[in-house]
């Protein structure tokens, strides 16, 4: 447990609670009683190493040894509270340890953990050990940071609404920060630069968070607190927390929020209310809002899931225990269409939030995305682009965790990745632009370590394994390479990207993509060319003969071939016969060229730009060929109607076959699609049209 301080500690737990389950209907019981003799020998160990110490110089000092002693002794109680029962009269001491170090306050909090578990199994517990223990716990409330409060205050609401209904106790501590904080509004309220507020700041943080943590866990409208007050304490709180979740100040804001999210938990319902979604979806949602401020509503959001998937097993585990008396099953129900309509109201903020720059924002984000989608709050197709997007996140742990989400949703719904596959890979795109922290370079589409996966290599494994879904997949891809599609280039050349680097296993799948990339660039590719043609200017004689279209059409079609078409059309002819000096024919051809550009140069922007998505193309056939080193009789012979079994080989890749298509690169780079047009850009537009 001391090693795996940082790790966490699932895997302990799991192993407790699969050993101690798996006798539990045996008559022998030998976890059990390990389980016992460790917990017993390690109070024991707690115990002698107190003495050691009052014996020593180094008086109070709590070692990291006596911190795992305790967590261990916590994730015992967690498990089997029973195990620890003889022995909270023991632990109820370490609530008064000195605060000095961190270790100080681990120890507060687990033997707080410890007391919430235990102390309402006891049977007759004194009235002396009770009431000690509730004036420790006020104590530290009092006068400790949000940790120890939080553990604390979650230690009283179990003692006080399980055990001794000392309701009066808690109302009092309720009230006088209650109290303080209403204060502190209309102090706020008349003049928002007293400099008393400024004094007062602390406070102000406390009584926050305070009330919030104490109406997490008690409900102040019961008759026991309030008595026959007709006060809605719950619309209060709200109000007051609301009042400061618009100040100035984002501490402040920040303590408004985390109260909030405790309130919630206790009062659901209130997330409906309207001042409340605003202010959460509005936080989500704004660009400028700051970054603590969205972790702060995203982890609001994931700490109510977890409380209630918590509910929702222990009322499973006690539905189970009356199952036998009981026939209809309605106990879960309730509450979890409850938190079904809440997860509604949020989701598409949330998921949203995949799009920020900070890695923080997106790890809460799909927190709570994960928990909706395991408690089964929303129907999963929804969120199935923005886990295939969140699969492309630079940070491994968060690439899994989408990953793994996807496998379980392609489980129970088969088709839902392949139908949502091309509108997450466009959403994948959005989440690297959001990421790329240097915009003069273009979003690439595969890893920049070793290995240069795809970055959608994840969502390609899952397909590829259905033909169908595969090759229906692979042609939206390179539709959206058409000229029509619009689609813009550093999109493409993303795209392009992945399809380069995609973890192909037979040869019929590169087959396929090349077999479609010759299709698309005969039709595409000769209309490019064929509307280049058409946009330069005829013969400058004729041009200052005022004729209509027309005319100048059926002249070119009568055979009368104007200048410009025989100069572009030339090259290839020159090529064949001069080989020698091609470096000054190229110069002619650009030159020859050149002369016929229109004066508008819109059409020749245009043209760079659309150009890209075939000059592509041509450069991920090319690429294919080489990696997997196609012959060109191979790649003519394909056709997509044989049967699968004659292109079923594995493929041989070569290794150090990168994907390099310099003049997108150099295109977007200097980001000709809004330059100013020089004679410099003009040529390289022209020498793209010849090549």
């Amino acid at each position: 447990v001391a090693a795996c301080r940082d790790t966490g500690y699932d895997w302990f737990e799991q192993l407790l609670q699969n050993l101690l389950k798996s006798e539990e209907d045996a008559s022998y019981k030998p976890v059990k009683k390990a389980c016992t003799q460790l917990v017993d020998n390690l109070v024991e160990h707690i115990l002698k190493y107190e003495e050691s110490l009052s014996d020593s110089d180094n008086k109070g000092v709590n070692s990291g040894r006596l911190v795992a002693c305790i967590t261990t002794l916590f994730l015992f109680s967690k498990i089997r509270p029973q195990l620890m029962v003889k022995h909270a009269m023991t632990m109820q001491p370490y609530l008064t340890t000195k605060c000095s170090t961190q270790n100080d306050f681990m120890v507060i909090c687990n033997v707080a953990k410890i007391l919430e578990l235990v102390v309402p199994l006891m049977e007759h517990p004194s009235e002396t050990f009770l009431a000690t223990i509730e004036e420790d716990l006020m104590k530290l409330i009092i006068k400790y940071g949000m940790t120890v409060v939080q553990h604390c205050v979650s230690c009283l609401g179990a003692v006080v609404n399980k055990v001794t209904q000392n309701y009066k106790f808690v109302w009092a501590c309720f009230n006088r920060y209650y109290g303080a904080l209403s204060k502190l509004k209309s102090q706020h309220q008349e003049d928002p630069n007293s400099t008393i507020l400024t004094a007062n700041k602390p406070a102000l943080l406390r009584s926050l968070f305070t009330v919030g943590a104490l109406c997490r866990h008690f409900d102040f409208d019961q008759e026991d607190f309030k008595g026959n007050s007709k006060v809605n304490i719950k619309d209060k709180v709200l109000e007051l927390l609301m009042y400061f979740t618009k100040h100035s100040d984002e501490e402040v804001q920040t303590k408004a929020i985390i109260g909030l999210g405790f309130a919630f938990i206790q009062h659901p319902s209130l997330m409906f209310e309207q001042e409340v979604k605003t202010l959460y979806n509005s936080i989500l949602s704004d660009k400028n809002c700051s970054v603590n401020l969205k972790i702060q509503v995203l982890k609001n959001l994931q700490t109510y899931l977890q409380e209630e998937d918590t509910r929702m097993q222990q009322a499973d585990r006690d539905w189970k225990k009356v199952a036998k008396q009981e026939d209809l099953k309605e106990m879960g129900d309730i509450s979890s269409g409850m938190s079904s309509s809440i997860m509604q109201l949020y989701l598409k903020q949330v998921l949203e939030a995949f799009f920020h720059t900070q890695s923080s924002v997106r790890h809460f984000a799909l927190n709570v995305i994960a928990l909706t989608l395991n408690q089964g709050l929303i129907h999963p197709v929804q969120c199935v682009p923005y886990l295939i997007a969140m699969g492309t996140d630079p940070e491994p742990s968060m690439r899994n965790k989408a990953d793994q989400q996807l496998v379980e949703i392609d489980k129970k719904y088969a088709g839902f990745i392949h139908m949502k596959a091309v509108a997450g890979m466009k959403m994948s795109y959005q989440v690297q632009q959001a990421i790329n922290t240097c915009p003069q370079d273009p979003v690439r589409g595969f890893r920049h370590d070793e290995s240069s996966n795809a970055l959608c290599s994840h969502l390609y494994s899952m397909i590829r394994g259905n033909r169908q879904h595969r090759r229906a997949f692979l042609i939206s891809l390179l539709n959206l390479f058409d000229d029509t599609a619009k689609t813009e280039v550093n999109m493409l050349l993303y795209i392009a990207d992945n399809l380069a680097c995609f973890p192909y296993q037979t040869q019929e799948e590169p087959l396929f993509i090349m077999h479609h990339i010759d299709i698309t660039l005969s039709v595409s590719g000769s209309n490019l060319l064929q509307s280049f043609k058409e946009s330069m200017v005829k013969d400058k004689k004729k041009e200052k003969k005022p004729s209509s279209d027309e005319e100048t059409e059926s002249d070119s079609n009568s055979g009368s071939e104007s200048k410009s078409e025989e100069e572009a059309s030339k090259p290839r002819r020159l090529r064949k016969r001069v080989n020698s000096d091609s470096d000054s024919d190229e110069e002619n051809d650009i030159n020859a060229v050149m002369k016929c550009l229109p004066e508008n140069s819109a059409p020749l922007i245009e043209f760079a730009n659309v150009s890209q998505g075939i000059l592509l193309l041509l450069m991920l056939k090319q690429h294919l060929k080489n990696l997997c080193g196609f012959s060109d009789s191979k790649i003519q012979k394909y056709s997509p109607s044989e049967s699968a079994r004659v292109y079923d080989k594995a493929i041989n890749r070569k290794t150090g076959v990168h994907f390099h298509p310099k003049q997108t690169l150099d295109f977007l780079r200097s980001d000709m699609a809004n330059s100013k047009i020089t004679e410099e850009v003009k040529r390289s537009i022209v020498k793209q049209y010849l090549d």
